[in-house]
């Protein structure tokens, strides 16, 4: 499995790092947060559109297609019961220029199996546990 540590900072900011990597996320300030990063839940929203984007430019580099124009935007809304989720996220893929029309089928089914967007069709087996620290 791959270790992601989280560490609070101040207030709402936690430092998140992965693999060497470190990024922040806080809250906005109308929420009680800084707003010195993005949410936890944008970066989960961003963590899909950025895995589509991924295929989608494997995709063109294996086709020798160009990617200039190439993109993904996306928006979300949030539940208005309960439990608190994202309830909405729409994703707009802007195709490079010159994007070959007999192509777009095997694009959009690729785009559409990144490995984020299974993870929301086979969701995960998510277990906590809450632990003491060790003794010093």
């Amino acid at each position: 499995m791959t270790r992601i540590d989280v560490r609070p900072e101040r207030g709402d900011r936690f430092r998140v790092e992965v693999r060497g990597h470190r990024f922040w996320v806080d809250q906005p300030i109308e929420e009680g947060g800084a707003d010195t990063a993005p949410t936890p839940t944008e970066m989960f929203v961003a963590g899909l559109a950025s895995c589509i984007a991924f295929y989608g430019g494997r995709f063109l580099r294996r086709h020798e297609l160009s990617a200039e124009g190439f993109a993904v935007t996306c928006d979300f809304a949030f539940a208005t019961d309960r439990p608190a989720r994202v309830a909405d996220v729409d994703l707009r893929v802007t195709l490079p220029e010159g994007f070959p029309e007999g192509r777009r089928k095997a694009f959009s089914s690729v785009i559409e199996h990144c490995t984020v967007h299974n993870s929301l069709r086979q969701a995960p087996e998510v277990r906590i546990a809450l632990e003491m620290p060790a003794p010093a």
